[in-house]
């Protein structure tokens, strides 16, 4: 299994770094595995959320909605 940093996610998924945390934050990521420095490393299994919620935003839904979703 891969991992990849913020970076790499957010240049992958064309989003800011600081929506990515957001998401994180707001428990739009629960899976999300930090490093011992704390860097959140994403997974394989972390990409394919993100490409549900970004679908799922693309359709309309608000955060909180897709909150109750995951």
């Amino acid at each position: 299994m891969d991992t990849y940093t913020i970076k790499e996610v957010s240049e992958m998924f064309h989003l800011p770094s600081s929506t990515l945390r957001y998401y994180d934050q707001e428990g739009l990521l629960p899976f999300v595995k930090r490093s011992n420095g704390g860097i959140r490393m994403f997974s394989d299994r972390d990409y394919e959320w993100l490409k549900v919620i970004e679908c799922l935003k693309r359709s309309g839904l608000s955060i909180k909605d897709i909150k109750t979703y995951i």
